[in-house]
């Protein structure tokens, strides 16, 4: 357990930091940009390489590449093998790369024009900008396609923290863009279609820096990286089976986006901020729990299949999912009842209103219902990949990407973006149960009563938790939307009193130690 924590701890605290800085970003974006109109427009133009980062190379090449890769350290102690096999892979992906995202560039309006609401096609000179801006920065979608494979060696070798570190140069160019167009602009609609073209702008060239400075740390590590011909090994075609269902298997979270994009067309202007906005939220847990132990689980269970001892990834899994629940049922809890007052203090001032803030605060609600599911499918899907068993995750994802837009059917003319928000969340649950049913029936895991045991008084103490928030924050009044330093007192005694209620309570159901306690605080500060 306490090498977990280890590395969720290197990975979840660098995360953090980036998280840090995005919400930096997203407060100077909100304000600067506001909601709907070219808001939306950047939006739109952000999401579409974001996405397909995080579905193609986040999620799925990962998942292909790293049970390959370590096979190749486990079997060869030199890394002679692993190194001609990452070498093979970066031949074969640089081309697919240039010649998807020339594609992308070339269809791009028609593109924007399925994902465009109504409301932003209707402004043409809005969704002229939109197209324009993808334009520019669907070009990191290719640089962080290979650093995400410099990345995967990194993370093979359990050297988590260059990897874990790179987005917060993005968060930094994205940062300095806005404060350019922040002092160049006179928030007329001219200064903010220049913002937005400046945030294009940084956005691809943070995929450079980030593709260099991975590119160092693995030289650092030993590998030598090298353009070669591209020839279709061995290695690669096993990789290539392996990556198509792992698209979906890995990615549900990210086509589940896809699909949202496609009912946001249908929803209000600024339903697209909105979201955004409600996600950097939801993201913050996602991204420091769920990514770290995603991340950290997936090449420690490989090394346990490929050494065939069932016994240690049966430990490491149950470990997994324990650390989940501790970090992340508190957290669901803690954004659920306070996501308004949250947001509001984040976010409202500017070109962003009171009822912006609000209305986002209530998407938050929709999508923490998830989060957990979010964090254990992640958690999970590694025990079927480190077996190479890509087709299992497929088939559960199908099913409540299915469920999803069933759910959004009936749920979004009813609640409209909070319905959305909540049919990802219920599909998300209902795959963690399939997930976890086809593990307990191949045998490969299941709850023990003790880790039951301790998920059920995890719970408790966030209910605890949940139910002195409800109470407490209409006391603060209109603290939330007052000056900065009441802004950061409020936030700075949410937080406090939330963790201080939630582990005292975790400490007296005997949930944690003071070791355990001890540990998260040493890693992740």
């Amino acid at each position: 357990m306490s090498s977990l924590v280890k590395s969720v701890g290197t990975i979840g605290g660098l995360t953090m930091v980036s998280r840090v800085f995005g919400f930096a970003r997203d407060m100077l974006l909100s304000r600067i940009l506001g909601a709907g109109g070219i808001a939306d427009a950047w939006q739109l133009a952000f999401q579409l390489p974001n996405i397909f980062r995080r579905l193609f190379a986040e999620g799925a090449f990962a998942a292909a590449f790293v049970p390959l890769f370590n096979r190749r350290v486990t079997k060869d102690g030199e890394l002679s093998e692993a190194r001609a096999f990452a070498d093979a892979v970066l031949a074969v992906l640089i081309p697919i790369l240039i010649v998807f995202s020339g594609l992308l560039l070339l269809v791009m309006p028609w593109v924007m024009g399925l994902f465009a609401s109504d409301a932003l096609q209707a402004n043409a000179r809005a969704f002229d900008l939109a197209v324009l801006m993808a334009r520019v920065a669907f070009p990191y979608l290719a640089l962080m396609s290979v650093a995400t494979l410099f990345a995967a060696i990194l993370n093979s070798l359990s050297r988590f923290a260059a990897a874990a570190a790179a987005p917060i140069l993005l968060n930094i160019c994205l940062i300095a863009a806005l404060l350019l167009g922040l002092f160049t602009g006179d928030g007329s609609e001219a200064g903010k279609a220049a913002t937005g073209l400046y945030l294009a702008i940084s956005v691809s060239l943070s995929g450079l820096l980030q593709l260099v400075w991975l590119y160092y740390w693995v030289r650092r590590s030993g590998f030598r990286p090298a353009i070669r011909r591209p020839r279709l090994t061995a290695g690669v075609r096993e990789m290539g089976v392996l990556i198509l269902p792992a698209v979906f298997g890995a990615g549900v979270y990210q086509i589940s986006r896809f699909v949202d994009l496609f009912f946001i067309a249908m929803l209000p202007d600024k339903s697209i901020t909105y979201l955004a906005m409600a996600d950097r939220l939801n993201q913050l847990p996602l991204g420091i729990i769920g990514i770290a132990l995603g991340t950290a689980i997936l090449p420690a269970l490989s090394r346990f299949v490929a050494q065939e001892d069932r016994n240690g990834a049966f430990r490491l899994q149950s470990n997994a999912v324990e650390l989940a629940m501790l970090l992340t049922v508190p957290a669901a809890v803690a954004l659920f009842v306070a996501g308004p007052a949250i947001t509001s203090a984040f976010y409202v001032g500017g070109q962003y209103s009171r009822a912006d803030g609000l209305m986002t605060g209530a998407v938050v609600g929709g999508l923490v219902v998830g989060l957990p599911a979010y964090v254990l499918v992640k958690v999970l899907v590694p025990n079927f990949f480190a077996r190479k068993d890509t087709r299992t995750p497929v088939y559960t994802a199908a099913a409540s990407l299915l469920l999803n837009i069933a759910l959004n059917l009936i749920l979004i003319p009813r609640f409209g973006i909070v319905g959305l928000a909540l049919a990802g969340s219920i599909a998300a649950w209902c795959n963690v149960a399939m997930l976890y049913a086809i593990l307990h029936r191949k045998g490969l895991f299941h709850l023990t009563a003790r880790v039951a045991g301790r998920i059920a008084r995890i719970a408790l103490a966030a209910a605890a938790m949940g139910a002195a928030l409800h109470f407490s924050i209409p006391l603060a009044g209109d603290v939330w939307i007052g000056g900065v330093f009441e802004r950061i007192a409020a936030l700075g005694a949410l937080v406090s009193g939330g963790t201080v209620i939630f582990f005292g309570c975790a400490v007296l159901l005997g949930v944690v130690n003071r070791d355990t306690v001890g540990q998260l605080r040493r890693r992740t500060l």
